[in-house]
């Protein structure tokens, strides 16, 4: 009985090779190698553990190996001859045994055959590697080889043959026909490898094309087995979009379309200028999701608990999604408007859209529209232009896998309009429900069902949207947070996602609650809370410098603090005058980031009645200064007799930014009054509205706003249109607690509350 090991290459006899120690003590047998020992190596019929194995999984004939050398990282072993395995066990040791005899070769071949044999191989695979970059460093490797066997053994791993052919070789008794054997198999990797390169030699022309014939049906033969046992879609890309067409559960005109592009591409070839364009399309329909995702019944007390848990106050806008939830899940399909969300930036319009699909278990996706200016970004383009792709509605489609997702289609106001059409039209189709069930792509050309998607838009102010796609949509106001809105936010929300965000632990920084209140009124002054989320993340940052250096291990940041922290404030909003001054009055104004406080100012000097209007005013609050001025003048005819005599100036700083709109009017009105009256209005006081000519406050809209922002810039008085009391409604209590608020019909009710005049 002798030691045996199993092997998964090619070892014949007269080679010298080298086994790690590594590989002796996976095969546990380690200890029992000292120089002169003997082994006999086997090879497994199956791939398998060469450790464990069934012995029967053995050839019948192996090679016995003398250890020559033993060194301290592994063993040098050469081969003696070939061997008879009969009787393998498993000792209980772990190791196999097995008794071992002599294979005697059958020696048809002479030395000088097999010296010839060997070199012309060898140079024809020298020059073989010359053609390829490893033929640089193999060149010297090749050059060691000292006969075919050796040749055999360094690249058994690299030859096209199996575990049966292998062994073939080492149990052929006839040392002719194992030469030839091994000679066929390096000439059929030559060839193999060379299959495309037509630069062969023209002396081996026709041994090599006998080779390659050879080669290449093996290898066909290879790879049509391995399809065989793959999926038909794999075969090839004419077999893979035939099956993907086949289970898409596209509609039938999509279908005909689909098979119609495939005949086109099968015609084409790859080798066709239009093959790839033809793909594109194929992998784009077929890739679509053309059947609804089954979901679950809609939960409205998960739902609830979602909105709740994911934003802060919105109590309105809950509602409403909640109403809308309610209505799909009694007719237990899409329906209802199309919601769009109107606000100032970081009021977490486009955040709550997530929340929705939560909600409802759908996928989402979330396309952003500002900027677009051309209406194949909507429609795609029709693929007869090069580089033609397909709209942003149906590539959201592709991309979230979907035909019943939550799609958020955000910044709807900021669509453009130019030559290349309007985009704001081409959402007509898609956002209505009596047509999106049929909504076709330029790309596509075929119809697409978007009837089962939740849209959901977003916009900074209704504006700059087209009636008819405006006519389409449910709007919802998204009111400012007040600073105890602010403050929950900050210490539910935004402070322990900037923790996670930066790496910090809760125990390793603390933000006092003054500190936070002292962030939002001097460095955040705004309707949403995205300046508020960046001032957190800033104070995390210099923490997180603080903590690395070690400079600290537990770090609480207090009011007095922030200006090492976060630097200067950051509030660029307009604060009111210390001083009351004749001729200037604080109005209120809205703007897409939410309200803002602003200043009339007027100023009389010598001149020639002229009127200078200046502050980047548009053309409506241009108007609104006329009208005011005539009103004016109507009311006091005597105090304004002057002005023919002197030029009116009327500026509503800041300069470089642009206004308009006619709810400036009523504080118009009032600061020409003071001008010409010389009476002081205190700047505690503001007011919005707009007038007439018959000296009437008309309403106005953003009144929430406005009054949030005159709440947080210290005004105490407000005058309103009376018609915008019900608005009032829409405040928050807390701001309504710190204003007085003072409805008014008309100027004159103003101007007697502020001057004491019947």
């Amino acid at each position: 009985m002798i030691t045996i090991f199993v092997y998964d290459n090619i070892f014949l006899p007269n080679v010298i090779f080298y086994f790690k120690s590594d590989v002796l003590r996976d095969w546990d047998i380690e200890d029992k190698v000292e120089a002169g020992t003997e082994f006999a190596i086997g090879f497994l019929r199956e791939q398998g553990d060469g450790k464990n194995f069934d012995p029967e999984n053995i050839f019948p004939v192996g090679v016995l190996a003398r250890v020559e050398e033993k060194e301290e990282d592994g063993v040098k072993l050469r081969t003696v001859s070939r061997c008879n395995i009969q009787n393998a066990v498993e000792m209980p040791d772990g190791a196999y045994e097995a008794d071992v005899s002599i294979r005697e070769d059958d020696e048809d071949l002479t030395g000088a055959d097999k010296r010839r044999i060997f070199e012309t191989l060898r140079n024809d695979f020298l020059r073989f590697a010359h053609n390829y970059q490893w033929g640089l460093w193999a060149r010297p490797v090749v050059l060691q080889w000292k006969n075919l066997e050796e040749f055999a053994c360094s690249i058994a791993s690299y030859l096209d043959m199996d575990w049966d052919e292998k062994a073939e070789i080492v149990m052929t008794d006839s040392v002719k026909d194992r030469y030839a054997r091994i000679e066929k198999a390096v000439y059929e990797m030559i060839a193999l490898t060379n299959a495309g390169s037509e630069a062969e030699e023209a002396q081996q022309l026709q041994n090599e094309s006998l080779y390659r014939e050879d080669a290449v049906k093996k290898q066909i033969e290879i790879l049509q087995r391995e399809l065989d046992e793959m999926h038909p879609e794999n075969v090839s890309d004419v077999r893979k979009f035939e099956m993907a067409i086949r289970e898409s559960g596209m509609n039938d005109t999509a279908r005909r379309e689909a098979e119609k592009v495939l005949n086109r591409m099968k015609q084409e070839g790859k080798d066709g200028h239009e093959y790839g364009m033809l793909y594109d399309y194929l992998d784009f329909v077929t890739s679509l999701s053309w059947t609804c995702d089954e979901t679950p019944e809609i939960d409205l007390d998960y739902a609830e608990t979602v909105l709740e848990r994911d934003h802060y106050g919105l109590k309105k806008v809950k509602e409403r999604i909640i109403q809308q939830l309610a209505v799909m899940a009694l007719r237990k399909s899409q329906s209802g408007s199309i919601l769009l969300f109107v606000g100032a930036p970081g009021t977490g319009k486009t955040s709550i859209g997530q929340s929705i699909a939560e909600a409802l278990h759908r996928k989402y996706v979330r396309i952003s529209l500002g900027g677009i200016r051309d209406e194949a970004e909507i429609r795609g383009h029709r693929r007869t232009y090069i580089g033609a792709m397909p709209g942003r509605i149906m590539e959201g489609m592709k991309r979230c896998g979907s035909a019943n997702p939550v799609m958020v289609l955000d910044e709807v106001d900021k669509l453009m309009r130019d030559f290349g059409g309007d985009p704001a039209s081409a959402l007509l189709e898609v956002l209505d429900p009596e047509q999106n069930g049929t909504f076709t792509d330029h790309y596509m050309n075929v119809p697409y069902d978007l009837s089962k998607v939740l849209f959901v838009c977003t916009a900074n102010t209704t504006d700059t949207i087209p009636e008819p796609l405006l006519n389409r949509m449910e709007v919802i106001e998204f009111q400012g947070y007040t600073a105890t809105d602010k403050m929950e936010i900050a210490k539910k929300h935004l402070i322990p996602k900037a923790y996670e965000l930066n790496g910090i632990k809760k125990k390793q920084l603390r933000i006092t609650d003054s500190a936070i209140k002292k962030i939002i009124s001097d460095y955040t002054a705004e309707s949403g809370v995205r300046g508020l989320k960046k001032a957190i993340d800033g104070v995390c940052r210099y923490a997180a410098v603080k903590l690395v250096k070690n400079e600290s291990e537990k770090l609480s940041l207090k009011p007095d603090q922030l200006k090492e922290w976060l630097g200067k404030k950051l509030i660029s909003h307009d604060v009111l005058e210390k001083t009351a001054v004749t001729g200037i009055v604080t109005g209120l104004a809205w703007t897409a980031a939410g309200g803002e406080i602003l200043f009339i100012e007027t100023s009389l000097v010598k001149g020639q009645g002229k009127v200078a209007i200046t502050g980047q005013l548009g053309d409506v609050m241009k108007e609104s200064v006329e009208i005011a001025i005539s009103l004016v003048k109507a009311m006091y005819p005597e105090e304004t007799a002057s002005f023919a005599e002197q030029d009116l100036h009327v500026h509503v700083p800041e300069g470089a930014v642009p206004k308009d709109g006619p709810s400036a009017g009523i504080t118009i009105v009032t600061a020409l009054v003071s001008l010409i009256t010389g009476r002081k209005v205190p700047p505690t006081i503001a007011m919005t509205g707009e007038v007439s000519l018959r000296g009437n406050v008309m309403p106005i809209g953003g009144l929430t706003e406005k009054l949030m922002a005159a709440q947080r810039a210290g005004v105490k008085k407000v005058f309103i249109p009376e018609k915008n009391r019900e608005d009032l409604e829409d405040v928050p209590a807390e701001v309504k607690e710190k204003l007085e608020i003072v409805p008014v019909k008309r100027v004159r009710d103003v101007l007697g509350d502020i001057f004491g005049q019947a």
